[in-house]
């Protein structure tokens, strides 16, 4: 900010955009009790209906979807990215639906969420080293499953997330993430890194999804080609700590079925840390690439990954 330059004031929310949301909230919060009930399978297929209507109905984020997907994709047809875009919306209507419903299929989570014995031998090598672990993943299929069943094989678990626009769904959020044991860490709270060290120390896992431009501290790794702004607080933890980087996303194999992926990703020692944090940054990103490439309709290409630009090439934004 140049010197004698003052702070613009936020602008104010303008007054048809708030009755909108808090519509959707009050509509979601008389839901909740209903849709928690359903069975799993229904919660999925009305989820799919949802979000396949949503695709249609929602024009801005359908055609920021299908902008994104001829960055990532020049090469495809339009018909495959329309294709795309609409099983993404669809999948995210099945995902959001399928969390409501979760308490219906709580007990048998293990046989909903596969974890094979190479991931959990993958996790029981990290946890034996003694440094906990960074568990990086990213907002593929079903991201709040995942962290879920991680916490069923009896790690300490907690996730690093940004509270909603709404402070009734942020305490819905906590409360059900809480139920099963998983914490939950604000980002922006007081404390924070205190507690992630904390977390780390005692052996515990720490979940951090970086494939989204956010308002953080970051870093601009390719991502599909294009350099984009990436979260860099969980490169930064590993690298301080030495504690393992591991990346985890999960698929849905079919309707009411998921299986985790895991991989080690190892930690670059030059010594400057760095090179070593955008160095890990890059790898991790590599991996969430090549998940979002074998299955681009589970991503979420509504958001706007490559919106922060570098400053060299702030005036030339990437265009499909």
């Amino acid at each position: 900010m140049t010197g004698g330059a003052q702070a613009l004031a936020p602008r104010p929310v303008p007054f048809w955009k708030r009755f909108r949301r808090e519509l959707r909230v009050r509509a979601l919060l008389l839901a909740l009790p209903l849709l928690s009930r359903l069975p799993h399978r229904l919660a999925v297929a009305l989820g799919a209906l949802v979000g396949t209507c949503a695709y249609y109905l929602a024009g801005g984020e359908r055609r920021l979807a299908l902008s994104h997907l001829a960055l990532a994709f020049p090469q495809a047809t339009g018909r495959w990215r329309r294709r795309v875009a609409r099983r993404c919306f669809g999948n995210l209507g099945r995902s959001a639906l399928e969390l409501a419903a979760v308490q219906s299929f709580a007990a048998r989570l293990p046989e909903v969420v596969e974890l094979d014995e190479p991931a959990r031998a993958l996790l029981a090598d990290a946890h034996a080293e003694g440094k906990g672990g960074l568990f990086v993943c990213c907002h593929i299929g079903n991201w709040e499953l995942l962290a879920r069943r991680i916490v069923l094989e009896g790690y300490s678990c907690g996730t690093v997330a940004r509270e909603t626009s709404d402070p009734r769904i942020t305490a819905l959020l906590e409360a059900s993430r809480g139920s099963v044991g998983l914490r939950t860490l604000w980002r922006g709270k007081p404390g924070l890194a205190r507690d992630l060290l904390k977390l780390l120390r005692g052996g515990g896992l720490v979940g951090m999804l970086i494939d989204q431009d956010t308002k953080v501290q970051g870093q601009f790794v390719p991502f599909f080609g294009k350099l984009a702004f990436t979260p860099r607080a969980a490169s930064d933890l590993a690298i301080r700590t030495r504690a393992p980087a591991i990346f985890g996303c999960v698929h849905r194999v079919s309707p009411t079925r998921h299986r985790i992926v895991l991989r080690r990703v190892p930690l670059p020692s030059t010594g400057d840390r760095d090179r070593d944090s955008l160095e890990l940054t890059a790898a991790l990103t590599r991996e969430i690439e090549a998940e979002v490439r074998a299955t681009p309709e589970e991503w979420v290409w509504m958001h706007p990954r490559w919106r922060t630009r570098p400053p060299e090439l702030s005036e030339n934004p990437p265009t499909p």
